[in-house]
């Protein structure tokens, strides 16, 4: 791999589209073992790059410059003061919700723009996917100038906080009365946090982009807490969405994982670390027992157990342990560019374990014991354990964010099938700034069988995780033209469609597709969904549906998911065993050719 020059899949162009999918698929998962997608250097030294300068360098000479603690270089005089760290967060905030943190770029699926986010929000006509249909007034898919102006608002709001110095504070005198910065001023904390709500119940895709799961609950702690509070509070926000994670990791999916994440890093040069992950490569690629130990050792149990121990720790040495293995467990995940690419998240909460833990621990009075009152802390628990309980018992439910699963696996996934010919109506949608990623690529001058190849590898990357395994079943099962149409991965293809995608499948499912039909009409068969919902905590099987865009769902089923993790990506042996619940008569639509 150069710089410039990528490790395209080593296929002959005059004639691997016209082979079987499943030979697509083997061909493609095999170079992903070793290469990932084959990237040239320059696209992770690009993310690199927009790191440092836009979200660490940009962030810190902004909140410490308008906090009168600077200069940004002297990290000595300002890592541990309470207004950089509201301001880190806020910035953080502000980045993602613009488009230009988490969600961007080539590796995203965002090639020419490589942002989404503010150039599909701030755009009257885009498609607008609201959460909740029996909230008053956030009826219809079509954005509007109203949501323009509450998600303009909500952008400005946040960088006022940002930018305006900070207030005096009483609470934050008592325990450090050297202190001169303040806090950020309650009040500008008002219109963000309303404005969070309003444009998350108006359309989730803002709501999630700016990780409001996340963010929200701290915004509210800065705004209603005082100091002493509000620091334990974020204690217990950071090892919820710890925690939170590394339970989501118990179960089979977690393990499928690791192996292509680690062979999509470009710190991780040696292809034989990369082959280790696989257990016979390239004969049997499921995950070794070294993908098995990565996955439960150094992610479950760092996530579930090292939490605790910074909760609870009285000791310096045990604590700066702690703090240290979560910062290279971050640090991990940054370096292995993940395809949601969230490498401003993954900073600033190491950043964050080091700020809470080592800046303000336990025993000098910001232990969970320190809080005003039990009932305050017994709230906070309640209300940060609601939504990943919820959603890890009902996922049809809650998004896989709220429900913290992140990187588990365990994803709500989607298989998009264009007859040919078909995928092309996508690029008449109305007020969508980008085309489809295909045609994007073809515009940056890649060879049409080149750009189509590429757009494949992210199926074979589905192919190497869990979902994969069923979802292509399903399309093999019920398409028998399978072979001559286009399979594009959802995640990414819906990116191109709303601007954000973070591997939630909530994001395209029946909502997006008649969002999409009602705007462009696809024929009955022209565009298929085979989608399939998270694995409920207490449950064995993964549900999944059939959609036509034409004639909304036609199939529901249920695969086992042992069966998933057991079959090879490319599932030589046949589909995985299906058990369909029902199917719309007089038969499925995706039996027809078109």
């Amino acid at each position: 791999m150069g710089f410039k020059t990528g490790d395209f899949p080593p296929v002959d162009l005059e004639t691997f589209l016209d082979k079987p999918l499943r030979e697509r698929l083997k061909a493609l998962a095999l170079h992903w073992v070793q290469f990932g997608f084959g990237s040239p250097k320059m696209i992770p030294a690009t993310y690199v790059v927009k790191l440092v300068f836009l979200h660490v360098l940009a962030g810190t000479a902004v909140a410490t410059w308008t906090s009168g603690v600077g200069p940004f270089w002297d990290v000595g005089n300002w890592w541990n003061e309470p207004i950089v760290y509201q301001k880190l967060v806020l910035w953080t905030v502000f980045l993602e919700a613009l488009g230009v943190a988490g969600s961007w770029g080539p590796i995203a699926g965002k090639f020419k723009p490589m942002t989404g986010g503010a150039l599909f929000w701030a755009r009257p006509g885009t498609i607008r996917l609201r959460p909740w249909r029996r909230v008053p007034f956030t009826g219809g898919d079509r954005r509007t100038a109203f949501d323009v102006a509450l998600y303009l608002a909500f952008l400005a709001s946040v960088l006022a906080a940002v930018v305006l110095p900070g207030a005096p504070s009483a609470s934050l005198s008592a325990v450090l009365p050297d202190n001169t910065s303040g806090l950020v001023a309650p009040a500008l904390l008002i219109a963000p946090i309303v404005l969070y709500v309003l444009n998350g119940l108006r359309d989730k895709t803002i709501f999630l982009a700016a990780r409001g799961e996340q963010y929200l609950p701290a915004l509210v702690f800065f705004a209603a807490l005082p100091f002493t509070d509000l620091i334990i509070a974020a204690k217990l926000l950071i090892c919820a969405v710890w925690i939170g994670a590394g339970v989501s990791k118990f179960g089979l999916h977690f393990t499928n994982v690791v192996p292509p994440m680690v062979s999509n890093s470009p710190c991780v040069p040696a292809k034989w670390v990369k082959r280790a992950h696989y257990r016979d490569f390239p004969r049997d690629i499921r995950p070794s027992g070294l993908a098995t130990f990565m996955a439960h050792v150094g992610g479950t149990t760092v996530e579930v157990i090292t939490p605790l121990v910074l909760l609870l720790s009285t000791n310096y040495w045990l604590t700066l342990a702690g703090v240290a293995l979560m910062v290279v467990f971050h640090l991990f995940i940054t370096s292995t560019f993940p395809l949601a690419v969230p490498l401003e998240w993954n900073i600033l909460f190491g950043y964050l374990a080091i700020f809470l833990f080592l800046g303000f621990p336990s025993w000098d009075g910001y232990g969970v014991g320190d809080m005003s009152s039990p009932w305050l802390t017994a709230a906070i628990v309640a209300a940060l354990v609601f939504f990943p309980v919820l959603g890890n018992l009902r996922p049809d439910l809650v998004s896989f964010l709220p429900s913290m699963r992140q990187y588990a696996g365990n994803w709500a996934s989607a298989l998009w099938v264009f007859a040919p010919g078909a995928e092309e109506k996508l690029n008449s949608l109305p007020h969508r700034p980008t085309e489809n990623q295909v045609d994007q690529l073809r515009a940056m001058g890649y060879p049409p069988v080149v750009a189509e190849i590429t757009m494949q590898q992210t199926i074979a990357w589905r192919s190497m995780h869990s979902q994969g395994r069923g979802l292509f079943s399903v399309l093999l099962k019920n398409v028998p033209d399978l072979d001559r149409r286009t399979v594009r991965e959802a995640e990414f293809a819906c990116n191109s469609l709303i601007g954000f995608n973070f591997g939630d499948g909530h994001l395209h499912d029946e909502d997006l597709i008649r969002a999409v039909q009602s705007r462009v009409g696809f024929a009955p068969g022209e565009w298929l969904v085979v989608w399939v919902e998270s694995q409920a905590i207490h449950s064995k099987v993964q549900h999944y549906k059939v959609i036509d865009a034409a004639l909304g769902v036609i199939e529901r089923g249920t695969w086992k998911v042992s069966d998933a993790v057991a079959a090879q990506p490319w599932l030589p042996d046949g589909p995985i065993p299906l058990d369909v619940a029902w199917t719309r008569e007089p038969g499925p639509a995706l039996r027809t050719t078109a």
